[in-house]
């Protein structure tokens, strides 16, 4: 059976999975890539007790025996796996041989996943990543009390990964990686239903050309720093502000159509033009000055202007040029 059958065939099943069954759409054609598929006979093994370990695996079609030795030789059945469920994730996190023998209990059909690849989403989808080791930790809380310091530290390294890929690092706030990925994942569910109100607000920060120019490259991070900070003390629960490059920001506004995004808008305007920027009077100089930094905005709306996320990004970007147009310090909503 093909990657693509399996794809077609077992994607239903393999959302379902507690391993799998947190991640949005995108996050699971990611791993879905990276799965094998592996058909096993009726009663035959699918790796045994004592064995290295370089493999995972999801059931997505029939049921398995966990056998055990005793210290008398005697085998014991200690539990049954069914469709859906997930094993030999151990071996691979705590690098340990197999704790068990699995015997296949009828046809079976497996999804496996190598270690190598397990590894590699952690490295590169690292928010994936962290949540398949907060299920696998979750699900498995027995056998992960001789592997906790062990998983602990991939854990924590997961989250600071994650904070890394998906935020921008001088001001705190999200990427533009996220921002996208946030507003796809948005469309995405509103293309099952009906698509809510999702705005997009687009700003710059006006001629911040001439504070680099005059004070230099340091005063400009600061200048940043303080327009993230009125981003979040501007913005509710649940907004995602993001810094797209240099003096380009972006504020993902849900459930708010045009008149909300607005007023929001407007409050960040006002808000930054108001708050004094207190930066060296020349570079590395401790003699300080206070300047005012003003801000364009331009705003989008789905569904009114668009259906999907390039559209919505254009749409904005459109009304920011517009706002630089008329005069800057000002905020303008896509014609």
């Amino acid at each position: 059976m093909s990657a693509k059958k399996l794809n077609q065939a077992f994607e239903k099943i393999l959302r379902a999975s507690p391993l799998l069954k947190e991640l949005s759409g995108l996050e699971l054609k990611a791993v879905m890539e990276l799965l094998e598929p592996r058909s096993v006979k009726n009663g035959k093994i699918i790796f045994k007790e004592g064995a290295e370990g370089e493999e995972m695996f999801i059931i997505v079609s029939g049921e398995a025996d966990a056998i055990v030795s005793q210290a008398d030789g005697t085998k014991r059945r200690m539990f049954g796996l069914k469709t859906g469920d997930f094993f030999g994730e151990m071996s691979i996190i705590a690098n340990e041989s197999r704790s068990a023998t699995l015997i296949a209990k009828g046809e079976m059909e497996l999804a496996a996943l190598h270690g190598m690849d397990f590894y590699r989403i952690i490295f590169e989808y690292p928010m994936i990543g962290v949540k398949l080791l907060r299920v696998i930790r979750n699900v498995q809380n027995t056998w992960l009390e001789q592997t906790s310091k062990h998983l602990g530290d991939i854990m924590r390294w997961g989250e600071t990964a994650r904070r890394r890929a998906v935020t921008d690092e001088l001001t705190g706030l999200y990427n533009r990686r996220f921002l996208e990925e946030s507003a796809n994942d948005r469309f995405e569910k509103g293309a099952v239903g009906r698509l809510r109100n999702l705005s997009l607000m687009m700003m710059d920060l006006d001629k911040i050309h001439e504070v680099n120019t005059r004070y230099g490259n340091k005063a400009g991070d600061m200048v940043f720093v303080s327009t993230a900070d009125v981003l979040r003390s501007t913005t509710r629960t649940g907004d995602i502000c993001a810094r797209l490059s240099g003096d380009e920001f972006a504020i993902l506004l849900p459930d708010t159509g045009p008149q909300g995004a607005k007023d929001i808008a407007e409050k960040v305007r006002q808000s930054i033009a108001s708050k004094k920027v207190t930066i060296p009077k020349v570079p590395d100089s401790k003699s300080l000055v206070e300047i005012i930094v003003r801000t364009s905005i331009g705003i989008a709306c789905a569904p009114l202007h668009t259906d999907c996320w390039d559209g919505l990004f254009l749409a904005a970007d459109s009304a920011l040029r517009r706002s630089k147009e008329l005069g800057r310090n000002r905020v303008e909503i896509v014609s």
